[in-house]
Parts: C-alpha cells; structure tokens; sequence
C-alpha cells in the first residue's frame, strides 16, 4: 500500500461526500452561503470525516448510511474553526494559506457562517435517516446523532473551548485543566467520527467504548502535536502564522511540560491507540498507518 496514495484517494472521497450536501449560492441570504462555502472548501485534511469512515469499516459496516455524517462532523469542525479565528477568539487572519473568512466576509457574516455550518451539520446528519433500512438501522442512527451532539456540545467541544478562553484569561492551569481542554477541544470530535463509524456498523457496547478510549488518546496525541508544531513549524509549512500559543499567552502542552516531554506523550498515546484498535477482528491497515500519519506529521 502507498500511504500517500490512499490519503489522497481517501481525501477526496471524503470531499466529494461533503459537496453532495453543501447549500447552493443562491438566494437573499446567497453572501451567507458563499461565507459557508468558502470556509468549508479551504481545504484541509478532510482527518474527521476519514477517520469516520475507516472506524465504520474496521466494525464492520457496509453502505451509505455514515456518509451525512461524515458531512456533518466536518461542517461541524469547520464552523469551529471559523469561529475560532474570529479577532474576539484567536485573532488568526489566515488558515490553511489562506485568508480566513471572517478577514473575507467580516465578523458578523463570519459568525452567521459558523452558525449556518452547525444547524445545516444536524439536518445533514438527520438525512441518513432516508438511507436506514430497518428499525436496527434506525436505532444506530439515533444513537449516532446522540454521540454528534454531545461531542460538539457543551460537554464536548463547546465545554472545552469555553475552559480554554477561562485559562488564557490568567486562571491557574492545573494539569487536570489543561487534560480536559485538550480532552474537549480537540479529542471529543475525533471521538465522535470514531465511536459514530463503529455505532452506524452495529457494533457492541465494548467496541463502541474501544473506539470512544483510542479516538481519545488520538485526539490528545495530535492536539500535542499541534502545539509543537506552533512552536518548532514555519508559517510557510503550517500555512498559518506560528508561535500564535505564545503570542496569546495561551498555555499549551509544550509550555507546561515542554518538547521532549510532550513528544514522549504523543508516542505513549498513539501506541495505546493502535493497540486497542488492534482488538478489532476485521483489521485496517490504512486506518493504522493514518494514525501514525497524524501523530508524526510537520503540518
């Protein structure tokens, strides 16, 4: 298998699912959908949608119904960063190489175009309702937008933003705090792709809680990444200014524990998280290699 290769494939499989759910531009509120669009399309790694897919697979799964919702945990993902380059957030004028939308649209359509993402990422995902061909597909759909909505919401990634804001505002970071915002933030949506995969393939309880612990420590591990990137990476690489953690006095990883040490945790984690996906009968090579991928990447 050429790793790049499959990525590659992988990657544009999982853009053309979104586009099939995008909204056209059309309309009186047609800037607002042009501002969702953009942010959407600007590129990206397309990682959640994957990951969704390929867990979905490894348990098993056969069909099209994870497909809305691997559009939706993208549209989800990309509204949040959306609101997160916002001046009142990060203040980031590009992502991805590219001028972010809020520096394009301005602030007020910027925030009506994160809004439009996560109601349009929930009537997405209430359209593989049409695809369930039965009772027990409709039970794993439900259960599947359960997971959607409590990783995305205020016990998930809403929960960890929130603490995020409250730690850069000068309160006193504990190593338990900064867990939980790493844990919300970043991880809860990468468990939701993997836990949504394995509940939409049937799996059992255990599965689902296998893939809930490895989508974890894979969470954790890239969000440490990142914040070593933000310190050891270019803007040119990254395609986004570097040294941003810094700059906004936000306390990462690498500024509580430093880069060796950071850099053993990322290891430690993807190890454990490779080990439990391996407990899976059916196994998924790409999905492995992927993971390794993520937790090695330069950008």
């Amino acid at each position: 298998m050429n790793f790049n290769e499959v990525l590659e494939q992988k990657t544009k499989r999982a853009r053309d699912v979104l586009q099939k759910y995008l909204p056209k531009e059309e309309g009186f509120q047609k800037k607002v959908l042009e501002a969702m669009n953009y942010s959407v399309m600007a590129g990206g790694k397309r990682l959640r949608p994957i990951l969704m897919e390929e867990s979905f697979l490894l348990a098993g799964g056969e069909g099209e119904i994870v497909e809305p919702f691997m559009a939706a945990l993208e549209m989800i993902h990309n509204y949040s960063l959306v609101h997160d380059d916002l001046p009142a957030m990060d203040n980031d004028e590009y992502r991805r190489g590219r001028k972010t939308t809020w520096n394009v649209y301005g602030d007020g359509m910027a925030v009506l175009a994160g809004d439009g993402l996560l109601n349009l990422a929930f009537e997405t995902a209430l359209r593989a309702f049409d695809l369930a061909e039965n009772e027990k597909h409709i039970r794993q759909v439900i259960r599947a937008l359960q997971v959607l909505g409590q990783k995305a919401g205020i016990y998930g990634m809403i929960g960890g933003q929130a603490a995020d804001m409250e730690a850069e505002e000068g309160g006193h970071l504990t190593r338990e705090h900064l867990l939980f915002i790493h844990e919300n933030k970043t991880a809860a949506l990468i468990q939701a792709a993997m836990m949504i995969g394995a509940v939409l393939a049937g799996a059992g309880e255990a599965s689902i809680a296998a893939m809930e612990k490895a989508a974890y420590n894979i969470g954790i591990a890239f969000q440490i990444q990142d914040d070593i990137l933000d310190v050891t990476s270019s803007a040119e690489v990254l395609g986004k200014p570097v040294g941003s953690d810094e700059r906004n006095h936000k306390l990462t990883f690498v500024s509580f524990y430093g880069l060796e040490e950071s850099g053993r945790k990322v290891k430690e984690l993807s190890e454990e998280a490779l080990a439990l996906l391996a407990s899976f009968e059916k196994k998924n090579c790409f999905l492995e290699e992927l993971i390794r991928f993520l937790v090695t990447r330069e950008k």
